[in-house]
């Protein structure tokens, strides 16, 4: 099944975190969907992603604009897949409806960012774990050290 990756978050908040994550699935050649949990964190990320860095920007859009299909990076609150994503971070405590749809299978990766500072995203987290594990993922736990630099943990 799909390799599905936890992120802890504890030191860094999620703006920090994700674009260079996205930047690293591009780099593979990947296309990435991020599914939210409501249309203003999809704003908010939408806002992110064209001005996080002064040198640079990530071209992406949000399900609705433009000819989904074509976008490296899409935006969505939806379970779906438009533009043929190989990875999918899920953020603000969205997972996948379903962890048995076989387009989750399609996927090479599976990313679950949560603040392990909340307990509502840890208790969701977790439920997100047992489902996945049951569902067959191959799932793995990353958690944020001191230097902030994300570790695997047994």
């Amino acid at each position: 099944m799909t390799e599905t990756l936890f992120y802890h978050l504890e030191r860094r908040a999620l703006e920090d975190v994700l674009p260079g994550l996205i930047e690293k699935s591009l780099e593979r050649g990947w296309r990435a969907v991020i599914k939210t949990d409501s249309s203003e964190r999809s704003d908010a990320l939408d806002n992110l992603l064209w001005t996080y860095d002064d040198q640079s920007f990530l071209a992406h859009a949000q399900s609705g604009d433009g000819e989904a299909a074509r976008q490296p990076v899409l935006i969505t609150v939806e379970d779906e897949n438009p533009n043929n994503a190989q990875i999918l971070f899920c953020v603000g405590g969205a997972r996948p409806a379903d962890w048995r749809n076989a387009r989750l299978s399609s996927l090479s990766r599976v990313v679950m960012l949560f603040d392990g500072r909340d307990s509502a995203m840890l208790g969701n987290a977790r439920a997100a774990w047992k489902d996945a594990k049951e569902a067959g993922h191959d799932v793995t736990y990353w958690k944020e050290s001191a230097s902030g630099k994300f570790e695997k943990q047994n």
